[in-house]
């Protein structure tokens, strides 16, 4: 499959981001009343009458079972609460939000719990109104009570992703017909209606008398979805199975997707364990991140005897960033001179050669890949103006432009550690007996927090560890099981931390989360680095706001200017592609949407098995 998938997708992967940038208007139509879609900007692509998804087989037939691998093990059934953790899975699983997101287009929504939309011209305030057909699993019918309860539990109760949207975002909710609620917001954000029709709807009556944040492995949420949790046991599996009375079957946005009458989550040890299951035929599919894997570590014999098949799956996103976040919250970390230091003595040639064969390339900054990517060389035009005002509060290398550090390949890079070196002395850390300490006499420590079962990133610190001692910096590796990680990721316990963050064409209010002053405190947020940036904030306020295709760019590339510089993260290999091996019976549709791999990945969407055919 994978040749004749390239083939037909080449025009898709090259320019397909300047093809299907956001589209700006000057104002949304005022007075059109409810719609069953919507867009950040312009109008969504499908008509009120679409039959399905164009990357969904209309036609795809029912039936079957998948068996999914994940490293780690779960503590929780409920995705929603901020304690525990709970298979990723389950988050997309568990319920359904009011409007389902297109993986075809940069950000329009359609109906899914609501038929309707409705947003006035300035978009201040947002009504949905229900289906009258939308069930919960338990055959209750989806109502207004429920989502009231649902955004202001989420908001209060929930995850810290919920909670920065409902406290400082809505001015309030209410009920204004049988079917049909309305949000007004607080402030001027055009995201937010989007943001509202995507936030989960549970079921209110569950957790009567029941307390939401401690939910645990005795409750697991009623959901609106197509699949509810059958069996399980802590740590080992987690079983779904399709519901059979599942009230969106006939739903044009539903239509050819969720195929699987049966989908298995197994967690394991770690990742090479998972690998090993995957060759015995424990698991039905298994995602590759390892292009070096992918071509020479396939010669098992279910792949050889045809049982296995390779697809590759590309996509037409932003390059997002994967590496490992630097904490500033660290006195020692908060130095741009030290960050860039540590970046200097990450030897990313010699590692990309030693674990994947030099064959993937490595992400150059956070937008990388698209239009919305910083340009080479010093800032100008209407970039330079937005950064301009805020000169004396960045960084070396904002406005006069930044690369990141390139070694010469071998393993000692001796040219970049000494450059490292001068940095540390002029950050004030000096080698005392082979020791690097600062006028204080403590000495450079860098303990980087990994989860168990992840061989991998251990590796690419073994030979990081190596390059650190040459400069009298220790490198201790913290490796902790999946529940201690979570904890300590939320409460921001670490120097170091593996990250990877997908960003999209339309990036909105997620960028507040990711690198927004307010969340760099906050519990459970997804600040990691803990950036606190007048500039960056205004940056992403501008995006936010802008009313102009120029002005949205320009506003973008500076961000992405500001927080490549900022020496935050030492990034690692983009991906690009999703290199996914399954068995021979699972196939999608030859139509590839703009979010390619985000949409075939997640398999319950799209896929299905040929033998229910």
């Amino acid at each position: 499959m994978t040749s004749n998938f390239f083939l037909r997708n080449t025009v898709f992967a090259v320019g397909i981001a300047l093809a299907l940038a956001p589209k700006f208007v000057l104002a949304e139509s005022a007075g059109t009343g409810a719609v069953h879609g919507i867009s950040m900007y312009g109008t969504p692509a499908l008509a009120a009458d679409f039959n399905a998804l164009p990357y969904a087989n209309a036609d795809a037939p029912k039936g079957g079972k998948v068996v999914f691998g994940n490293t780690g093990g779960f503590d929780t059934l409920n995705p929603f609460a901020q304690k525990g953790s709970a298979p990723w899975q389950m988050r997309f699983l568990m319920a359904e939000s009011l409007m389902g997101r297109s993986q075809d287009e940069p950000f329009s929504l359609y109906g899914l719990l609501a038929e309707t939309i409705e947003v006035p011209e300035d978009r201040s305030w947002v009504e949905f109104t229900l289906r009258a057909e939308a069930r919960f699993s338990d055959g209750s019918p989806v109502t207004v009570e429920d989502v009231i309860w649902s955004f202001e539990t989420l908001g209060i109760e929930g995850h810290a992703r919920y909670r920065n949207f409902w406290q400082n975002g809505i001015e309030k909710i209410e009920q204004t017909g049988d079917r049909s609620v309305r949000l007004t917001f607080a402030v001027d954000n055009r995201e937010y209606a989007l943001i509202a029709g995507l936030r989960p709807i549970l079921k209110k009556s569950q957790w009567d008398g029941k307390v939401f944040a401690d939910s645990g492995l005795s409750e697991a949420p009623i959901t609106s979805a197509a699949y509810v949790i059958s069996d399980f046991e802590p740590g080992r599996f987690v079983k779904l199975e399709r519901n059979p009375d599942y009230w969106g079957n006939d739903l044009p946005f539903r239509r050819g997707t969720q195929n699987f009458d049966e989908m298995r989550i197994d967690l394991y040890g770690d990742i090479n364990v998972m690998f090993e299951g995957f060759k015995a035929g424990a698991l039905s599919t298994y995602r590759e991140f390892n292009a070096n894997t992918w071509e020479t570590g396939y010669d098992f014999p279910r792949y050889l005897d045809g049982e296995v098949v390779k697809s590759e799956i590309p996509h037409g996103r932003p390059s997002g960033m994967t590496g490992f976040a630097l904490n500033t919250r660290r006195e020692t970390l908060s130095d741009w001179r030290v960050r860039e230091a540590l970046l200097l003595a990450f030897n990313f040639e010699f590692i990309n050669e030693t674990i994947t064969g030099g064959r993937q390339d490595r992400i150059l900054s956070y937008f990388s890949n698209s239009e919305l990517g910083m340009q080479a060389g010093a800032a100008d035009g209407l970039v330079a103006e937005l950064l301009t005002p805020f000169q004396s509060h960045l960084v070396p290398g904002v406005i006069e432009g930044y690369e990141l550090p390139v070694s010469d390949g071998t393993e000692r890079n001796r040219k970049n550690l000494r450059k490292a070196a001068k940095l540390l002395t002029d950050a004030g850390w000096s080698v005392q007996d082979g020791v690097l300490q600062n006028n204080k006499g403590d000495t450079f420590e860098l303990k980087v927090l990994l989860r168990q079962g992840d061989n991998e990133m251990q590796s690419v610190m073994d030979i990081y560890a190596q390059a650190l001692d040459r400069l009298g910096i220790s490198l201790i590796q913290e490796v902790v099981d999946n529940a201690q990680y979570v904890e300590r990721e939320s409460l921001y316990d670490f120097d170091m931390v593996y990250m990877r963050r997908d960003l999209s064409l339309s990036p909105g209010n997620e960028q507040r989360l990711y690198w927004g002053s307010q969340a760099a405190d906050q519990t459970g947020g997804r600040n990691l680095m803990g950036i606190q940036s007048k500039a960056a904030d205004a940056m992403i306020e501008t995006m936010l706001n802008a009313r102009s295709t120029e002005e949205f760019n320009a506003a973008t590339r500076a961000l992405d200017r500001i927080l490549t510089a900022g020496r935050y993260v030492l990034p690692i290999w983009q991906y690009d592609v999703a290199r996914i091996a399954h068995d021979k019976d699972l196939t999608y549709p030859d139509y590839l949407p703009l979010y390619g791999d985000r949409a075939t990945y997640f398999m319950p969407h799209v896929w299905w098995s040929k033998t229910a055919e």
